[in-house]
C-alpha cells in the first residue's frame, strides 16, 4: 500500500538531480527518491554500510569491504564454534573487529533481506560453475 507525503526542496538544484538521476536509471523520481530515504536511514544506523549497484540492484556493503551478503555468509552457521566465529571472519577476510560487528549489526536488522541475497548468490554461483564445466566440456572434445 503507497504512503503518500509530500516533499519540498528547498534547494532547486537537489530536485533537478534527484530528476536526472531518475532519468538516467529509467525510474520515477518517486521510486529514486524512496530507495535513497531508505538507504539514508539504514545509514544513519548504520554508519559503516554503504550501499552499491552490481548485477542484482543496489546492495549493502561494509565501508571499504565486501558484500553484507558475503560477510555473514562466510560468518554465520559453519563449523565454527560460535564463540570464536567474530574472531575467524575478522582472521579470514582481514576486516576490522568492527566492521564484521557491523555487518552482524546489519543483518540482525535486516535478516530477511540479507539471507534472500546469500540465497541468490549461492544460486548464481552453482549456475557458474555449471556453465563453466560444460564450457570445459565442450573444449574437450
Amino acid at each position: 500500500m503507497a504512503h503518500p507525503i509530500s516533499v519540498r526542496f528547498r534547494r532547486p538544484e537537489v530536485a533537478e538531480r534527484l530528476k536526472d538521476e531518475a532519468a538516467a536509471r529509467q525510474v520515477s523520481s518517486s521510486s529514486l527518491a524512496e530507495e535513497l530515504i531508505d538507504e539514508g536511514l539504514r545509514s544513519r544506523r548504520h554508519p559503516l554500510v554503504v550501499f552499491r549497484d552490481g548485477p542484482t540492484g543496489r546492495r549493502a556493503g561494509l565501508v571499504g569491504g565486501p558484500d553484507i551478503s558475503e560477510a555473514v555468509a562466510g560468518i554465520v552457521g559453519g563449523d565454527v564454534p560460535v564463540t570464536e566465529r567474530v574472531d575467524r571472519a575478522v582472521e579470514v577476510f582481514a576486516l576490522r573487529r568492527q566492521l564484521v560487528e557491523a555487518a552482524l549489526g546489519y543483518y540482525a536488522e535486516f535478516t530477511e533481506e540479507i539471507d534472500a541475497e546469500i540465497e541468490a548468490n549461492a544460486v548464481a554461483a552453482d549456475e557458474a560453475e555449471r556453465l563453466w564445466k560444460r564450457q570445459q566440456g565442450l573444449l574437450a572434445g
